[in-house]
């Protein structure tokens, strides 16, 4: 199973071996997809974790109480075809390139898997073609 969380280092834990003991201690495969952490300093992660569903569910709770915080992905980014013109202003936003606008067609196209649900993309569309829709309980 996976989960792709956004991890918030505060500045007493960044100097944690945090990737290395999910691995060893979980068994958990941690791929970084994004990360802003300097040292002396607080810092972001945001990481897909790949492993069995309780090994998962114990590694977050080992993260927390390393004194991490955690945010899980709330739901998934949507494009509204009718509304979206192809301006590519998005994708110049999109850090892990789910967004792209290519030659010769220069049409958007999204690739949710590689979403990271940053939701920075979302401010950036001057027509509101784009929304996280939240998952249903």
């Amino acid at each position: 199973m996976k989960r792709r969380l956004t991890l918030h280092f505060p500045r007493e834990a960044v100097h944690q071996p945090i990737t290395y003991r999910l691995a060893v201690d979980f068994d958990i495969a941690a791929k970084i997809l994004r990360a802003q952490i300097a040292p002396n300093q607080s810092g972001t992660m945001v990481v897909e974790l790949s492993g069995d569903i309780d090994e998962l569910e114990a590694a977050e709770v080992w993260l927390e109480s390393q004194g991490l915080a955690l945010n899980r992905a709330p739901g998934e980014i949507r494009i509204d075809a009718e509304r979206c013109v192809d301006c590519g202003i998005c994708t110049a936003i999109c850090p892990s390139g789910a967004l792209r606008c290519e030659a010769p067609a220069w049409r958007l196209q999204f690739e949710a898997d590689r979403c990271l649900v940053c939701e920075q993309c979302i401010p950036s569309c001057p027509l509101d073609a784009i929304a996280l829709v939240l998952d249903q309980p």
